[in-house]
């Protein structure tokens, strides 16, 4: 973790040396800036860095990120002591006196900066040998070069001996022979490919797939990249396909080649010609001009199929693309790779196909066969068969490994039932290959990327990780380098992207628009970044199953809670952890000592009261936490002037009786009231309450702030929402009677929030008996709105129509209103990229619209329309919709929802679904509004398929 070492401490210097009177420059400063400007070199050192990742890279990056933790703290930890004896204003940042700062010598930095020159002259050394490497015709160094491109026989060096053991390299060749020890160059063949066959389970539907776009289509030169992650199965797919008795008579030539990481251009040429000549050892002589005038005139006038497994970069396959003649006869290339960008690189208008985890069902039979070959399982062994199936959540790989163990192992219930509850460390412990498999895709990562990996192991297994959450961590933790013309928030975004197109972090959910909800990690892959996480000393994950001591928890950067751990961090007070995230139920002494802490998340803890000693805190970025008693949070937090995200709730209740009164509008119990000082805070960017009351700022702004949610009777004059002019989601909500003015709160001038995409709108009232509110008729909103959400109020036919003039609106919720009128029809021109549309609890009876008035539409959901009479039948001429969601609605409206769904079938359209719950015979009554904890709880059950 040497590289966001030190991006971390280059950006905490850089805020010292920018933060003070330029005029008042003593010779300690120098000292300062000498210790930037030698860990700025060696930042763009590993950026810059090409090596290949061997024990000296990894010895020195060790070293880097030890001396820069060590520089770290020791500088943080004088600041925070002088913070605390005034010699630091509380904000320090801007108000620092550097003369003073300095004078607190830092013992043990002289050591830190001699260590840090070592690590220099080291580096120069090293750039100095790569520059005397002789370079190769290809352009890469002899050194790099010394790796073949192309691998032979696997002989397995694992402790597990499998007789089975092809179908591990099956899973992923590639991989298992890149770990092997190779002297000479050796051509991966057909004639090796063909020797290697096995029979594929789960896959018979990818493989149909792949020999139609062999044989069929186009006559053109297509490729088909095959994409996954390690151990998945692509090789598999593609050895068997290739192996196929149709493609071997199909094509004139078939060749294949292992690429890996280090690749070498003049061994990639030869070893595809050594699979289609007899060349033999006359490869050897041949200059890399000679191979490609080689290979190029063999298959110009053949049709032939290329195989390049695990392509790791694009270069890869920019040096050999033009060697691929295109002369109309059908010839095609397959490429398998981890790498989604690598796919889109080769051929962006191809479809690329993705490999998918096998089902319960393919798991079981794979393991089956690899235990007891052709043979059935005894039935006391079959339950305890699934439950290690299941815990190979998929991963074909993994399965294999565990087979191979069963199969050599004693077939009794007991032992089945000791590997049952230590599955992964009898896949990653057991088996040596497996985790270097795994592993290799940790070692191509850029280093940028790195850290942002490692710290997907933060979260438990089979943690549903929602995507602005995990963004909102990383740009706490100091992981992401600045880009001037991006938020650090977009820059995320992109890491992020970069992670899920390596087949590292699977997509749980999208929303329609496109944009990641949700995502997580595969658990085999999580318990490998956990290990390496602690190896590096970056993170040290805390269970019911690990002792803990002080000395664990002064060696680590982070702690993460994943059981009910009771721990004294009395003698903590000079603990080097930067943050502790409590995910599970967890007993934390209230004497707060980490003294040094930018995040903390300790939402599975209730406190007693808001914990004050956090505001001595003063590096705090990131605090989620929910407490009793008094509802004022104190003007001190405003002290936090590094404080990035705050997120607060209240828990007051146990039982349904209070939730119900929830739902009914008593709300002033969990009110919960802000400082105005709050909004002064100048590195703030997310606020998120449960329920909070804000007051309007007077003076200073926050030019940063980007989410604000939870706010109650928040006023939008023009002068406080001048003093967020950045902000990006918006939730408010409103209590009403009677006699409430609404136009104190000044909703009109929402318009003025350009940078607006999310908009939350709740009015309360506070009876059931209250008339619903009538949104303003000249109510108008910020054209850059995507998402707006509507409840409790009565909406006229002119506000319905601004909602549709929005030109960026790709979803629209409207819950618990009512129409001026009951019927609703649309407008040709309005709603043009409306993807969501969310109507419930209202009293809309008719409904007309054209097939054009919504023609980016994909879902359509509907939530106790009691009164709609039924779904217009032109709805199905909208080409995008993919599904009608129903809940509690009239029988005649879900006939009709499945009228359209058959005329679509009956035209060929097979992709629209519709989703019927029925949770209360239609025709029930219920007061008006009143939402019940069940059918709420049920109803997210549908949002998660929509």
């Amino acid at each position: 973790m040497a590289y966001a070492a030190l991006l971390s401490l280059t950006q905490t210097l850089e805020q010292i040396l920018h933060s003070h009177d330029q005029s008042r420059i003593l010779h300690e400063e120098k000292q300062i800036k000498s210790l930037y400007e030698k860990l700025s070199f060696l930042l763009s050192f590993l950026e810059d860095s090409t090596h290949k990742y061997n024990e000296t890279i990894t010895s020195l990056e060790g070293r880097i990120r030890d001396a820069t933790y060590k520089a770290e703290d020791i500088i943080e930890s004088n600041m925070s002591k002088a913070a605390s004896h005034g010699v630091i204003s509380t904000w320090f940042w801007k108000k620092i006196s550097l003369p003073a700062f300095l004078q607190c010598k830092y013992k043990g930095l002289k050591k830190v900066i001699e260590e840090l020159d070592s690590i220099l002259k080291d580096v120069e050394k090293m750039n100095d040998i790569e520059d005397l490497q002789p370079i190769m015709p290809d352009g890469s160094s002899k050194s790099r070069s010394s790796n073949n491109s192309t691998m032979v026989e696997f002989e397995s060096n694992s402790v597990v001996e499998m007789e089975g053991i092809e179908d591990v390299v099956e899973m992923d060749r590639n991989d298992l022979e890149v770990l092997q020890q190779r002297n000479s160059l050796s051509a991966t063949s057909s004639k090796f490919a063909s020797t290697n066959k096995s029979t594929m389970v789960g896959f018979d539907d990818d493989s149909l797939q792949i020999k139609e776009r062999l044989i069929g289509q186009s006559s053109m030169l297509k490729i088909i990249s095959i994409v996954g992650m390690g151990g998945i199965g692509k090789t598999t797919l593609a050895r068997n396909v290739y192996n196929d008795s149709t493609i071997v008579h199909y094509f004139d030539i078939r060749a294949w080649t292992t690429v890996n990481q280090e690749y070498n251009v003049q061994e990639l040429l030869s070893s595809l010609l050594n699979s289609v000549t007899d060349l033999g050892r006359k490869l050897y002589e041949m200059e890399i001009e000679e191979l490609k005038e080689k290979l190029y005139k063999k298959l110009q006038c053949n049709r032939y199929l290329i195989v390049m497994d695990d392509v790791w970069e694009t270069n890869a396959w920019e040096e050999v693309k033009r060697l691929f003649p295109d002369k109309n006869n059908g010839s095609r290339i397959i490429l398998t790779t981890r790498q989604s960008n690598v796919a889109v690189y080769a051929d962006s208008s191809g479809p690329i196909h993705r490999m998918n985890f096998l089902s319960l069902e393919q798991s079981l039979k794979l393991l089956n066969k690899e235990v007891f070959g052709e043979e059935c399982c005894p039935s006391v062994l079959e339950g305890i068969g699934i439950t290690i199936a299941k815990q190979c959540k998929g991963l074909p790989l993994a399965i294999v490994v565990i087979g191979g163990l069963l199969n050599k192992s004693e077939k009794t219930r007991a032992y089945w039932e000791y590997v049952a509850e230590n599955v992964k460390s009898a896949v990653t412990r057991n088996y040596d290959d497996f985790v270097e498999i795994l592993s290799l895709s940790y070692n191509h990562l850029p280093h940028h990327l790195r850290a942002c990996f490692l710290y997907m192991g933060v979260f438990p297994e089979d943690y549903v990780i929602h995507v602005s959450y995990l963004i909102r961590l990383w740009v706490a933790e100091g992981f992401l380098k600045p880009i001037i013309s991006k938020s650090l928030e977009e820059v995320a975004k992109e890491y992020l992207d970069d992670l899920i197109d390596g087949n590292l972090i699977i997509v749980q959910d999208r929303t329609y628009s496109g944009e990641l909800k949700t995502c997580s990690i595969h658990d085999l892959i999580r318990d490998l970044v956990v290990r390496k996480a602690q190896e590096e000393k970056f993170l040290h994950v805390m269970n019911q199953k690990v002792e803990i001591s002080p000395e664990i928890i002064k060696n680590h950067r982070r702690l993460s809670i994943h059981g009910k751990i009771q721990f004294d961090v009395g003698d903590m007070y000079d603990s080097t952890v930067r943050s502790l995230l409590h995910l599970a139920g967890s007993i934390l002494s209230i004497d707060i000592c980490f003294q040094l802490l930018r995040v903390l998340d300790a939402r599975n803890i209730t406190f007693n009261k808001f914990p004050i000693e956090i505001v001595q805190l003063v590096y705090l970025r990131y605090i989620a936490l929910i407490y009793n008693g008094k509802r004022k949070i104190p003007a001190s937090i405003s002290k936090l002037c590094n404080l990035q995200t705050l997120i607060v709730f209240r828990r007051l209740w146990r039982g349904n009786v209070n939730v119900k009164r929830l739902w009914r509008g008593n709300v002033n119990v969990r009110t919960l009231y802000l400082p105005s000082e709050i909004l002064k805070m100048p590195q703030l960017r997310h606020l998120l309450f449960e329920q909070g009351f804000l007051p309007c700022p007077s003076d200073a702004g926050n030019g940063n702030l980007q989410t604000l949610t939870g706010v109650i009777d928040f006023r939008c004059t023009e002068e406080a929402l001048g003093r967020i002019p950045n902000l990006k989601t918006l939730g408010i909500s409103y209590r009403y009677d009677s006699s409430k003015k609404w136009s104190i709160y000044c909703l009109e001038n929402l318009v003025n929030l350009h940078q607006l995409e999310t908009l939350k709108c709740h009015f309360v009232p506070k009876s059931w008996k209250t008339p619903l509110f009538p949104l303003a008729v000249d109510l108008a909103f910020p054209p850059n709105l995507k998402k707006l959400t509507l409840s409790g109020c009565r909406i006229s036919w002119k506000n319905m129509s601004t909602f549709g003039s929005l030109p960026n609106l790709e979803v629209l919720k409207l819950k618990d209103f009512d129409f001026e009128d009951n019927k609703w029809k649309t407008n040709e021109g309005e709603f043009r990229k409306l993807k969501f549309l969310h109507i419930g609890s209202n009293n809309l009876e008719f409904w007309e619209v054209e097939g054009t008035h919504l023609p980016s539409l994909q879902c359509l959901s509907l939530r106790r329309c009691p009164d709609l009479k039924c779904i217009p039948s032109e709805i199905g001429e909208i080409p995008t919709l993919q599904v009608i969601a129903l809940f509690g609605c009239k029988k005649s409206v879900v006939t009709s929802a499945y009228s359209i769904q058959e005329e679509q079938q009956d035209l060929g359209n097979d992709g629209l679904q519709v989703h019927h719950k029925v949770f209360y015979q239609i025709g029930t009554t219920f007061p008006k509004r009143q939402i019940l904890l069940t059918h709420k709880l049920c109803w997210l059950q549908i949002q998660k398929i929509m």
